[in-house]
């Protein structure tokens, strides 16, 4: 069967050998597949990204600080000009914009929208310094307040960083700055976002918003929200 997948420009001829398969994974990467800019990826791979990017639809594109995670791209959240404008369906970032200091945020969600297409989107969740401090004003400082792949996690460690991982020379794990809710959707607009929905959970210390580089109703992009996080709506 030949001319299978004729699109854009783009031919695939599907045979009998044994490359077949591989061919058409080529192919529908390079065709079909949406990409997900995964930041700060680490060891996590597509199947610890939310569920909305678990369907077989994505395509993770990996950048970290650090080449012992093989990642696409190297470099910081600071310097992103690796990754081409507009060139990511979506992006990822799970618990990274704590990392730099307070005034280098916009930078960060400049470079987040930048490199998005125009109809993107991307997810951002960070620890919930709000919920931190009631748990540390009630003297829960280094009491275990949650359990992540890493290990226990305490009010230390989500306020200055995971002591583990710094004892372990990963200085850059250290947090810089903090947010609720209300703070980074403020920062989010400020950054030119046309849109936004976010959740907190007060149980997980975390926050979660999910931002359409362009202008999208408040219905479809709560909708893109629960769909792509898996939570429940309340």
């Amino acid at each position: 069967m030949k001319g299978f997948g004729q699109r854009a420009g783009f031919t695939l001829n599907v045979g009998c050998d044994s490359s077949s398969y591989w061919n058409f994974r080529l192919w529908k990467m390079a065709i079909i597949m949406k990409k997900v800019l995964h930041v700060g990826c680490g060891s996590a791979t597509i199947e610890r990204m939310p569920v909305g990017y678990r369907d077989g639809n994505w395509q993770e594109v990996r950048f970290d600080i650090s080449p012992q995670y093989k990642p696409d791209y190297i470099g910081t959240m600071l310097d992103m000009e690796s990754v081409p404008d507009e060139s990511m369906d979506s992006l990822y970032s799970s618990h990274n914009i704590e990392h730099v200091f307070y005034h280098e945020v916009p930078v960060v969600l400049s470079e987040f929208r930048r490199v998005l297409k125009n109809d993107g989107f991307c997810i951002i969740t960070c620890p919930d310094i709000q919920e931190v401090a009631k748990s540390m004003a009630e003297g829960k400082l280094d009491t275990p307040l949650y359990h992540s792949p890493g290990g226990p996690i305490s009010a230390i460690d989500i306020m200055y960083g995971h002591s583990a991982a710094i004892e372990q020379g990963e200085v850059y794990m250290a947090h810089k700055t903090g947010f609720n809710l209300q703070l980074l959707a403020k920062r989010v607009q400020e950054a030119g976002f046309g849109q936004f929905f976010g959740m907190k959970r007060p149980a997980l210390h975390d926050i979660w918003i999910l931002a359409c580089k362009r202008e999208a109703s408040s219905k479809k992009v709560e909708d893109l929200f629960y769909t792509f996080t898996g939570f429940q709506k309340p």
